[in-house]
């Protein structure tokens, strides 16, 4: 039986949903990454917006880092969590550069998915 209190169980499963983005990202992998957003996310950086499907076709297309032996080297600066909502500032080194990203996640049916990605170089 989980005797967690429900924002820590909450807290655990947006780590597990950046965590499983983390993944993604460093193996390309388009059906993880199509599981943890939501099919109407929106991507966004400075001058610059791309619907979940164009940002996924690029993912598929780049080079894959875990294939060049990229350290694995995301983080999570900060999580916060307030009911239904969560917003995740993380640092992603990715393909010779630095991404700072912030994920808004919502938990609908249950479920969180990253509804909003906005990201841009440190």
């Amino acid at each position: 039986m989980n005797h967690q209190k429900p924002f820590q169980q909450d807290l655990d499963l947006v780590a597990f949903v950046v965590n499983d983005y983390f993944t993604g990202l460093h193996e390309a992998d388009i059906a993880k990454l199509q599981r943890i957003f939501h099919p109407d996310a929106v991507l966004k950086a400075p001058g610059l917006r791309r619907s979940l499907s164009q940002w996924l076709d690029l993912v598929s297309t780049r080079e894959i880092p875990a294939q060049q032996d990229a350290e694995f080297s995301y983080r999570v600066l900060a999580i916060d969590v307030i009911n239904d909502q969560a917003m995740v500032k993380v640092l992603c080194p990715l393909l010779g550069r630095t991404y700072i990203d912030f994920l808004g996640l919502l938990k609908e049916d249950g479920q969180w998915r990253i509804v909003n990605k906005m990201y841009a170089d440190a």
